[in-house]
């Protein structure tokens, strides 16, 4: 029997009960596919800040090096300072881990409303590939003469060949894997970012030459944009770096139906990966019973599909799916017609069926 460590951050807000709707669905995959999931759960987020003053403990980073993946919940807290929580420890762990992938499936289910005019579930079912270590992220710059007339801040974008080609790679190994349009987009702003996406071009258009079987084409950040809402049906696999996959992707959830199905993992393919719901913590939700819990499923499935049990993960989806055009009213929260609880009760016994 195959046996994974899994460490559970629940985080902040409404975290706590999305987490625990995912494990119930684990929980059932564990025993219908025949594996294990060793969970231990750890209390970083607000209310740790707020007791200890410590974002993340001495060896914290370390002692989460010997799980195989993080299930997260959410971080977030109304009390504590926005950044905080948000740079001491979704960034410190995606920068220590080196979790340069941001992995973010854009798929319409059957039954899900999306805002564009006439777009049906075989029009939106791509995904967005983000470098997620560098970039306006990497925390390069400063401030010069601050609080006076003549303040003046500087952020630089760090984008080495290492983390390109990288990053690059495997948005070509991906739409390999994928298996569906086989067509790989590179979104950037090459006729004003000309030094950080002529590296970024040259290095695509390299290693495209690897890939024979994949077509290429390139698009700018604002086509792409106007792109996912006139056409989504055009994408299947998008990589770009950090900042406009940050933006991009958040559209995004939008057209898929809203941050209530929205997951993510931050992917170090030789090491620990994240799985996470987008949606944040949503903190005037929380103990209410009411919150979404499909983008955590949704985030669980994916980590599935990371540790290589991909039948089921693909029963997860299914089960969603048939969740969400038979039973849910809508994916809002208190709106769905079903609690929280229930919400996991009804995926976690499609998996079971």
């Amino acid at each position: 029997m195959n046996s994974y460590k899994i460490a559970v951050i629940p985080g902040d807000g409404t975290g706590l009960e999305v987490v625990t709707e995912g494990i119930k669905v684990l929980d059932a995959c564990q025993e219908k596919f025949g594996f294990k999931l060793d969970y231990t759960w750890y209390d970083y987020g607000g209310e740790r800040y707020m007791r200890t003053g410590e974002v993340l403990p001495e060896g914290a980073v370390d002692d989460l090096r010997q799980y195989k993946a993080i299930f997260l919940g959410a971080i977030g807290h109304p009390k504590v300072a926005p950044g905080i929580l948000e740079k001491g420890i979704l960034l410190n762990l995606r920068f220590a881990l080196d979790q340069y992938i941001n992995l973010r499936p854009i798929v319409l289910y059957p039954g899900v409303d999306t805002p564009l005019k006439d777009k049906k579930p075989e029009d939106i079912d791509f995904v967005v590939i983000r470098e997620n270590t560098e970039g306006l992220y990497a925390g390069a710059g400063g401030v010069l003469k601050k609080g006076t007339p003549d303040e003046v801040a500087v952020q630089e974008s760090i984008n080495t060949r290492k983390g390109v080609e990288r990053c690059i790679r495997f948005a070509f190994e991906y739409a390999r894997r994928r298996n569906k349009r086989k067509k790989v987009t590179l979104c950037g702003k090459t006729n004003v970012l000309t030094y950080a996406f002529n590296l970024w071009e040259r290095a695509f258009y390299e290693v495209a030459k690897e890939y024979p079987d994949i077509q290429t084409n390139y698009a700018h950040v604002d086509a792409t944009c106007m792109w996912m809402v006139k056409n989504p049906e055009w994408f299947d696999v998008i990589v770009t770096d950090n900042m406009f996959g940050d933006i991009i992707t958040d559209l995004g959830a939008m057209i898929q139906g809203g941050m209530g199905i929205a997951a993510g993992g931050n992917i170090n393919p030789e090491g620990v990966s994240m799985f996470e719901p987008i949606g944040g913590s949503a903190p005037k939700y929380t103990g209410m019973n009411v919150i979404n819990p499909l983008a955590a499923i949704c985030s669980a499935g994916m980590m599935l599909d990371y540790l290589g049990e991909r039948q089921a993960a693909a029963k997860i989806e299914d089960s969603v799916k048939i969740a969400v055009s038979k039973n849910l009213k809508s994916l809002s929260a208190g709106k769905m017609g079903y609690s929280t609880t229930e919400v996991g009760d009804l995926v976690a016994g499609y998996v079971k069926a």
